[in-house]
C-alpha cells in the first residue's frame, strides 16, 4: 500500500497512503530506544516567519475582522525583536542539536502518557476486519489459531526485517513503529504512565473475563501448529467456561491515574505481581469474545457499527468491556459470532502499520492453512490468578460503571458508501485524500453554518523518529467552497473553481506538512521549550485565533486497508465528529463517531451530510465535464 509510488515532486506526488491515522493523546521511557540505523534526516524545526505566516492564514475562518486584527498584532509583537518568539526559537534550535528528533520525547509524553482520560474511547482506536459467520465454536478457534499465526510470521519478518522500507518517492520512511508493535504494552504510573519493550514467544488470551498464558512454542522450541493452538484455546474456553465478575482487565478501561493506584494496590500480592508482569510481556493479547448479535443486525452498516463498538470500547461491562487489556499494542478480537478486529493502544505506533499488518493477516487467513512446523511437547495454558482486595473489588465495579457511561456516550454510524470511490476522484485529477477532506468541510458547514476546525494527521516518517504532524483542513478556500456549493443562485463554473481551489490548498498544506512544515507541531515546541526555560507561556496561545483553531471539532484519518476493513475512535472535543475512511477504487469505508451528551452534533445527520455533499460534488464534476464537451 506504501509501495510504487511516484516520484515525491508537488505535482506528482500521491498523499494518501502517508495521510495516517489519528490520534489523539501520551511518557516516554523506552528499553528499546530508537536508532537511526536508516540514516535518516533530523526532523527540521521550521522557520519561524513561515509558521506564523501559515498560522494566521489557518485561523482566519475562526475571527472576525476586530479579532483579526488582534491576532495580527499579537503575531507582530511576538515575532518582533522586543518580542519572545525569537528566543524561543533560538532555544527551540539549540535543543534540536540535541536530539535525533526534537519533537520525538515531547510528543510521546505529552499526546499520550501524560493524557490522564481512559485510552478507551479517548485514545485507542479500534479496526474492524470483514465481519465472520461462525457456525460453531471450531471454526471462531480456526480463525483465531490463524490470527495468532499469521501475526507470529509477521512479526518474524520484522525482526529479520524484511518487512519492505516503505518510500515516500524516493525517501524512504522511519520503519521503527513496525518494532513496537508486539510485545508492548503500557504501564499506569500517577501523571505519566511508561511504556514497556518485551520479547516472549506467548500471548495473553482472554475469555469470559479470565485471563490465560499460552505458550506459541513448545518444551522442544518448535512452534505449535494450527490445531495444537485451537487445542490449546478448547482448553481455555473449558476452563473459563463461567464469566468472571472480578476480572481485572477492566481496570485499565480507567481514568489513568485511578488505574494507576489500582495498579499499585494489586501490585501489593506476590501473586498479583506475577501476572501483572505475565501480561505485560506477552507478544500481544487475543480476547476470544461472547457472541453480541452481529448477525441480528438488519443492514450492512448496523453490522459494521457494532462489530466497530466492539473494537472500541467492548460494548460496556456486560458484553466484552472486561475481556479486554486495553493497555496492550495489539489486541485481536474473534468474537464468537464473528466480530473480528482489534483494539490498539496508540502511543507506540500510527494507523498505518497497523492497518499493514491487517492485510498481512488478513491476506494470510484467506489464503488458508500453511505447512507448519508442530510442536511435540506442546505446553499446557496457565491460568492467571489474581487476589482481589476489598479495595480492589469497589474499584473494578467503580471500572464497570465508568466504562458503560463512555460506550452509552458513544454513537457511532459506519457505512460503505458505494456512490463511487478514489477511482471517479482520481480520473479528475483530485487528490482523493483532499477531495474527500473537502467534502467534509463542506458537510460540517451544511449542518452548521459555521467554519469547522479540522484535524487530519499526516505522517512525517521520512525523518527519524517521525511521528505525526497536524493537516489544518479548514482553510478560506475550503469556507469560500462549502458556502458556494450551499448558494443555489451561483454560477456552477464558480462552484467548480472554489472546489478546485480548496482541494489545491489542502493538497498544498499537506505536502508541507508531511516534510514537517505544519503549524501546530512547532507551536507545540515553542510552547514547551518555554515551559523548560521558566518563560511565560506567550498570551498567542491564549488569544481566539489559536484557541478556536485548536478546539478541532472534525476529527480525521485516511487509514488504508486493501481488505475491506476500517478504523474507527471517538472525536476530539465534546461537540466534535469522528470520520476515520478507507477510499478504495469503488467505494469507501467512513467510520463516523460522535458523543451523544452535545445536543448539536450526531451521527445521523452528519452522514446525511457528507453523503449529500460527496453526490453534490460528484454531480459538479459531471456538469463541468459535460461543458466543456
Amino acid at each position: 500500500m506504501l509501495r510504487g509510488i511516484k516520484i515525491w515532486t508537488p505535482k506528482a506526488f500521491t498523499l494518501e497512503p502517508y495521510i495516517t491515522s489519528l490520534n489523539l493523546v501520551c511518557n516516554y521511557t523506552s528499553a528499546k530506544s530508537a536508532t537511526n540505523s536508516q540514516q535518516l534526516p533530523r526532523l527540521p524545526v521550521p522557520k519561524l516567519d513561515d509558521t506564523l505566516r501559515k498560522f494566521l492564514k489557518s485561523v482566519q475562518p475562526f475571527l472576525n475582522d476586530e479579532e483579526s486584527v488582534k491576532t495580527s498584532g499579537l503575531i507582530k509583537q511576538f515575532n518582533s525583536n522586543m518580542g519572545v518568539g525569537p528566543k524561543l526559537q533560538e532555544l527551540l534550535v539549540q535543543h534540536a542539536t540535541k536530539h535525533q528528533n526534537w519533537l520525538e520525547e515531547w510528543w510521546i509524553n505529552t499526546a499520550y502518557l501524560e493524557y490522564r482520560d481512559p485510552v478507551v474511547v479517548f485514545s485507542s482506536p479500534g479496526l474492524v476486519y470483514p465481519i465472520q459467520k461462525f457456525r460453531n465454536e471450531s471454526d471462531q478457534l480456526e480463525y483465531a489459531a490463524k490470527t495468532l499465526l499469521a501475526a507470529l510470521e509477521y512479526k518474524s519478518m520484522i525482526d529479520k526485517d524484511e518487512i519492505p522500507v516503505e518510500m515516500m518517492g524516493k525517501n524512504p520512511l522511519d520503519m521503527c513503529q513496525y518494532k513496537k508493535i508486539f510485545g508492548t504494552c503500557r504501564i499506569p504510573h500517577e501523571k505519566r504512565d511508561k511504556l514497556s519493550y518485551n520479547d516472549s514467544k506467548y500471548v495473553t488470551v482472554i475469555h469470559n473475563n479470565h485471563l490465560f498464558h499460552l505458550d506459541l512454542w513448545g518444551s522442544d522450541g518448535k512452534k505449535l501448529s494450527q490445531q495444537q493452538i485451537i487445542e490449546a484455546l478448547k482448553t481455555i474456553k473449558k476452563l473459563s467456561c463461567n464469566p468472571n465478575n472480578e476480572g481485572v482487565g477492566i481496570l485499565s478501561s480507567e481514568n489513568r491515574d485511578t488505574w494507576a493506584k489500582a495498579y499499585e494496590l494489586l501490585s501489593k500480592e506476590a501473586v498479583n505481581r506475577e501476572s501483572l508482569l505475565d501480561i505485560e510481556r506477552s507478544l500481544a493479547v487475543l480476547c476470544l469474545d461472547r457472541a453480541v448479535g452481529v448477525h441480528d443486525a438488519r443492514s450492512d452498516w448496523q453490522r459494521r457499527t457494532l462489530a466497530a463498538a466492539q473494537t472500541i470500547h467492548g460494548g460496556g461491562a456486560a458484553s466484552n468491556g472486561a475481556n479486554r487489556w486495553f493497555d496492550k499494542t495489539i489486541q485481536f478480537i474473534v468474537g464468537e459470532d464473528g466480530v473480528t478486529g482489534l483494539t490498539y493502544e496508540h502511543s507506540p505506533a500510527e494507523g498505518q502499520p497497523i492497518a499493514v499488518m491487517t492485510d498481512f493477516i488478513i491476506n494470510s487467513i484467506n489464503k488458508g492453512s500453511s505447512k507448519a512446523e508442530s510442536s511435540a511437547s506442546p505446553k499446557n495454558p496457565i491460568k492467571l490468578k489474581f487476589k482481589i482486595s476489598d479495595e480492589v473489588s469497589q474499584m473494578i465495579e467503580a471500572a464497570k460503571t465508568n466504562l458503560d457511561k463512555l460506550v452509552d456516550d458513544l454513537e457511532l454510524n459506519c457505512f460503505k458508501y458505494d456512490k463511487y470511490g478514489k477511482n471517479f476522484i482520481k480520473s479528475h485529477k483530485f487528490s482523493p485524500d483532499s477531495y474527500l477532506q473537502m467534502a467534509m468541510q463542506y458537510a460540517f458547514y451544511r449542518l452548521h453554518q459555521t467554519p469547522g476546525a479540522h484535524y487530519e494527521s499526516a505522517a512525517t516518517r521520512m525523518f527519524a523518529g517521525g511521528r505525526t504532524e497536524t493537516i489544518r483542513s479548514c482553510s478560506p478556500e475550503s469556507i469560500e467552497f462549502a458556502k458556494a456549493m450551499l448558494d443555489t443562485k451561483a454560477d456552477p463554473k464558480l462552484k467548480m473553481q472554489t472546489m478546485s481551489k480548496a482541494i489545491s490548498a489542502h493538497k498544498d498544506y499537506t505536502v508541507q506538512a508531511l516534510q514537517g512544515l505544519g503549524v501546530d507541531r512547532h507551536l507545540l515546541g515553542l510552547k514547551l521549550i518555554a515551559k523548560e526555560n521558566g518563560i511565560e507561556v506567550p498570551e498567542l496561545y491564549s488569544d481566539a485565533g489559536y484557541v478556536r483553531s485548536a478546539h478541532m471539532r472534525i476529527s480525521t484519518s485516511q487509514v488504508a486497508c486493501k481488505s475491506d476493513g476500517f478504523m474507527c475512535y471517538a472525536p476530539l472535543v465534546a461537540d466534535g465528529y469522528a470520520t476515520c475512511y478507507n477510499p478504495r477504487d469503488l467505494d469507501i469505508n467512513f467510520a463516523t463517531a460522535a458523543f451523544r451528551r452535545h445536543p448539536d452534533t450526531g451521527c445521523e445527520p452528519y452522514r446525511r451530510a457528507l453523503e449529500q455533499s460527496l453526490q453534490d460534488m460528484h454531480d459538479l464534476l459531471l456538469l463541468n465535464t459535460k461543458s466543456k464537451l
